[in-house]
């Protein structure tokens, strides 16, 4: 909240406080026209009573989580006040017992545990009793007296408990809005991280395969470079459609892609099983799986052969990518640092479907696992 909207609800908080003090005006009458005496004690006290209750209610309905530590002992002081005021002159013109009644409501608005604020309003109320009977006031009086200290008080209670709620949700609801804003810019990374990482490497491939076969084959060569021209629209489409978030890849269109990528680096290319009945969003987390997977191939394997096959074991689909890169320059350890951030994303994705990611490398080559289920 801003500053100067504290400083406008601690004004609103102060204007209602003291709207509400009315009832003080017959003992502040009585001091006015000199009906009290000693007169010079009650002014004063009444005054003081008056600035410690506005103080120890608008401390208390400040949003802030707990009142500041000063509220506690301006609270006992006003308490002593009322007591003392209200012993000595509750006989004299002007109920000036309804003292007591402010003494339970700021402290019902202060305290905040409900066993307390029950013992502070409990204790109040009695000792309007005690007071009133022992000048003599009527059975009557003191009993609506008192009614009128435990509903106020009760009131007060629940307004300070009901603003802390809603300064509690207010600050969920931010939290929530920062989360929001978290995994929306994590989920731009991913996307855009699997985007171009799977594009470029491609690109690449086909840049140097042109310039290789452009002295002896320029139609070949032009062939890669119109490829290029097509693999970079589509690129660029596909980075606005993830600014977007509507980013959507399908398994055998990924699989078309990987085989052509690494049939031009070189990479011998099997591809078994079927993309067929693989629900939407199993086959989506599939088709990343296949761009990073391939990818990695590409640029760290050094491998002759990849294989990727895609298997369903009961009501889990299963997808591996194999290759036979030797270990020493394997995937792993460029994952494990330079690209780890793919896999973290694999990873993100899978898990939102109860999967897993998992790798093993050895002296067979690297191999990436991935696993989702069906349902």
């Amino acid at each position: 909240m801003k500053v100067s909207e504290q400083r406008a609800g601690q004004i609103a908080g102060a204007i209602f406080a003291a709207i509400w003090t009315w009832p003080l005006l017959a003992p502040a009458s009585a001091v006015v026209h000199s009906q009290v005496h000693p007169l010079m004690p009650a002014a004063v006290g009444l005054v003081l009573f008056f600035v410690a209750y506005l103080a120890v209610v608008v401390d208390a309905f400040n949003d802030r989580p707990r009142p500041l530590k000063y509220s506690y002992p301006v609270l006992v002081l006003m308490a002593a006040l009322g007591l003392a005021l209200s012993a000595w002159y509750a006989p004299q013109p002007r109920d000036w017992l309804t003292l007591l009644l402010y003494v339970s409501a700021a402290g019902a608005a202060l305290l905040w545990r409900p066993p307390l604020v029950l013992a502070w309003v409990g204790s109040w109320s009695a000792a309007i009793l005690v007071i009133g009977l022992g000048y003599g006031a009527t059975l009557s009086d003191l009993g609506s007296l008192v009614f009128s200290t435990l509903m106020a008080s009760l009131l007060i209670f629940t307004v300070r408990r009901m603003t802390a709620l809603i300064r509690e949700l207010r600050a969920t609801q931010q939290a929530l809005a920062d989360t929001a804003v978290t995994q929306e810019r994590l989920r731009f990374a991913r996307d855009l991280h699997d985007l171009l990482g799977h594009t470029l490497s491609l690109m690449v491939v086909k840049a140097e395969l042109a310039r290789r076969i452009a002295p002896s084959d320029g139609a070949a060569a032009a062939r890669e470079a119109a490829d290029i021209e097509a693999i970079g629209r589509r690129a660029l489409s596909e980075v606005r459609e993830a600014v977007t978030g509507y980013r959507s890849l399908t398994l055998a269109t990924s699989l078309v892609d990987a085989r052509s990528a690494l049939t031009d680096a070189g990479i011998a290319v099997t591809v078994r099983g079927s993309t067929d009945d693989l629900p939407a969003p199993v086959d989506d987390a599939f088709a990343w799986t296949v761009r990073e997977g391939v990818t990695n191939v590409i640029r760290h394997s050094g491998a002759r052969r990849c294989e990727i096959e895609v298997t369903r074991d009961g009501d889990t689909a299963q997808l591996t990518i194999v290759d036979d890169g030797p270990s020493t320059v394997s995937t792993a350890s460029a994952v494990e640092s330079g690209s780890g951030h793919g896999l973290r994303g694999l990873s993100e994705r899978l898990d939102l479907l109860g999967g897993s990611v998992r790798t093993r490398a050895g002296a067979g080559g690297f191999a990436l696992f991935a696993s989702a289920p069906l349902s």
